[in-house]
């Protein structure tokens, strides 16, 4: 979970810059912790304090309480104007296939038992808001990418999973041809196999990030997106740990200890 809130903080100063290239200072004192670290938090919340993650019911109401707590707690972290509408508002599903979806999923890949448990909480946890068969696609594929990295999946298996199930584009996609026409986009199905593809190509977790920040485009998202596979996969070095933490505020920072104290997988 930490590889998508440490994408989200290093890529928060590129968003809408259109940086294309991978020669940046990974931190700096301009980057910011966003709607995607606060999103993603909420989820690995609500699914280390719900008693059981197969009651979809149960599940929805436990994760749709605490987006809307955090979400409220800090309202001011880039939240897309219907989301925030969302949140404020009657919190019903809408009918987007937006990026936040799959930004806040990877918890799910790091504490579910299965495959299938995972595509069953990755639904339940992205239809509370984002109802779009795009979005549950692209938050499933997210997760499962996560989740089949930590089970220690090599990376080309992976990618061929996720090509055959959910993105046949992803064989030909690569960082180069993506980096040439690549516009902000902040839906899934133009997010999610592009940052994937960053960590497909990668060497380690850093270089997946900078692959997504590379890219332009929605840079935190990509990043975070990217960042949570990329630490299933490779883990995340402590020195890069050490440092995003210190971008974190201390409630922040109590959550991540209650998340750890639990045992969480990530």
């Amino acid at each position: 979970m930490l590889g998508a809130i440490i994408g989200d903080i290093v890529g928060s100063r590129f968003e809408f810059i259109e940086n294309r290239n991978k020669k940046f200072s990974f931190f700096h004192k301009h980057c910011k912790f966003t709607d995607d670290s606060v999103m993603t938090i909420a989820v690995a919340l609500a699914l280390i304090r719900c008693k059981d993650l197969n009651n979809v019911q149960e599940l929805k109401k436990d994760a749709t309480k605490h987006m809307v707590f955090l979400g409220r707690k800090y309202p001011n972290r880039g939240y897309g104007t219907i989301f925030q509408q969302w949140l404020f508002d009657e919190n019903k599903p809408y009918n987007s296939f937006g990026n936040g979806a799959a930004m806040r999923v990877s918890p799910v890949g790091f504490v579910c038992e299965t495959e299938q448990q995972v595509k069953k909480v990755s639904r339940a946890i992205t239809e509370i808001s984002h109802a779009h068969p795009e979005a549950i696609k692209g938050a499933e594929a997210t997760a499962v990418a996560v989740f089949l990295a930590r089970k220690a999946w090599l990376k080309n298996d992976i990618k061929v999973k996720i090509t055959n199930e959910y993105y046949p584009a992803l064989a030909q996609m690569t960082c180069d041809n993506i980096r040439e026409d690549y516009f902000f986009d902040s839906s899934c199905q133009g997010t999610v196999p592009q940052a994937l593809t960053c960590f497909f190509e990668s060497t380690d977790f850093e270089d997946t990030i900078r692959n997504a920040i590379s890219l332009g485009g929605d840079s935190d998202t990509l990043a975070a997106i990217a960042g949570g596979v990329a630490e299933a996969y490779y883990g995340i070095p402590s020195c890069i740990k050490e440092t995003a933490l210190r971008f974190l505020d201390k409630d922040i920072l109590k959550y991540l200890a209650e998340i750890s104290t639990a045992q969480f997988k990530a």
